[in-house]
């Protein structure tokens, strides 16, 4: 039982001698970190942002610009299935004015350039807010396109999943 007694007890001086010795080696690291003056600071590491790029080349697509289309462009239009005719297009700022045949058609029009891809909402109708009543008049019908311009030429085509199809094509006029 002695014997017993004797092995804990240098069991336990070992145990304890092992721990204080860590002790003494953690705070011998503190110390030799902590090296520093007071006028000294700890620069944090700088963090890396969450988001990623997800271009590639000179691209940003979260940079855009407003395209301005303004001109008077003569060329042909078709609607959903028919046939193509005969338009003028002139927009003037963010004003249209299509005339086709008989039929003219007018409303606001924007155009927004990113990556090289010019999204186009054409907006039929006039703007201007209706008198309060119980009755509104329905929505405006309001277009999806994509705007190609090159020099002269201007192609307006309906995007994928627009209702409508529409598609002009012209040149401007001189």
């Amino acid at each position: 039982m002695r014997k017993t007694i004797y092995l804990f007890t240098l069991g336990l001086v070992v145990v304890v001698l092992a721990t204080l010795a860590g002790a003494g080696l953690v705070v011998s690291a503190q110390n030799a970190n902590s090296s520093m003056t007071m006028t000294e600071t700890a620069k944090p590491k700088p963090r890396k942002s969450k988001t990623k790029k997800t271009w590639t080349g000179r691209c940003d697509p979260m940079k855009h610009e407003q395209a301005d289309l303004s001109g008077t462009y003569t060329g042909k239009v078709r609607h959903d299935k028919g046939a193509a005719q005969e338009a003028t297009l002139t927009i003037t700022g963010n004003q249209f004015t299509m005339t086709s045949g008989s039929e003219t058609h007018s409303g606001r029009i924007t155009a927004v350039t990113t990556c090289g891809y010019t999204g186009v909402t054409m907006m039929m109708g006039d703007l201007t807010p209706p008198p309060p009543g119980p009755n509104p008049p329905p929505a405006l019908p309001a277009m999806s396109l994509r705007a190609k311009k090159v020099g002269k030429t201007l192609t307006l085509t309906s995007v994928p999943g627009e209702p409508k199809q529409v598609w002009f094509s012209a040149k401007a006029s001189s």
